[in-house]
């Protein structure tokens, strides 16, 4: 018992540092520019008592290449994955099972993980609506309520999935299918 919670307290430890604030100097981000044209630089001088000790980088070839972290943000112990640049928002070098193997995946996996978060949402506010207005709305359309007897909406955990006809179950996979189709028929001709 106390090795695994001196385990989680480590893990958690080491992860805590993708929320601290950086000391990384934001001109030299080309992710952070609003137009084409760099802002002008003026050089300060550097006060050799106070500067700050920098990670080691590697610099990718091109011109609008910027200098890469060895090392990963979010776990400092482990490499930085090479599909991992900096270059999209939040990027910090969180790939620990190393899924994205090129941008091609980072960008599939992002797309994914906003699709999937967006049905969280919808889901997060469609649950507590759904027990507000079932009743209102059955009154309207002319049919019986789904709510139980104690106003809560049928669900794995509530029970009452029998009163959900399984045509309606086989409608939303089919628009989710539908949608999913169309995006990617979208991206594809893009």
């Amino acid at each position: 018992m106390m090795k695994s919670l001196s385990f989680a307290f480590a893990f958690l430890a080491a992860t805590s540092s993708a929320f601290a604030p950086t000391q990384r100097n934001a001109l030299n981000n080309h992710a952070l520019y609003m137009s084409e044209t760099e802002p002008a630089v003026t050089e300060a001088p550097i006060d050799t008592a106070a500067s700050i000790e920098v990670e080691p980088t590697i610099v990718a070839s091109g011109s609008s290449a910027a200098a890469v972290a060895t090392m990963s943000q979010s776990l400092p112990f482990l490499a930085r994955p090479a599909a991992l640049t900096g270059e999209l928002a939040g990027d910090v070098g969180f790939d620990p099972l190393g899924f994205a193997k090129s941008e091609a995946d980072l960008m599939n996996y992002r797309e994914a993980e906003v699709k999937h978060a967006r049905l969280a949402m919808l889901a997060a506010a469609g649950w507590p609506l759904s027990e507000v207005f079932d009743k209102k709305i059955a009154a309207v359309m002319g049919m019986e309520p789904i709510l139980g007897s104690d106003d809560r909406v049928p669900s794995l955990l509530n029970g009452g999935l029998g009163k959900i006809s399984p045509a309606y179950w086989v409608g939303c996979i089919g628009v989710a299918a539908m949608i999913d189709i169309f995006g990617q028929l979208r991206m594809k001709s893009d």
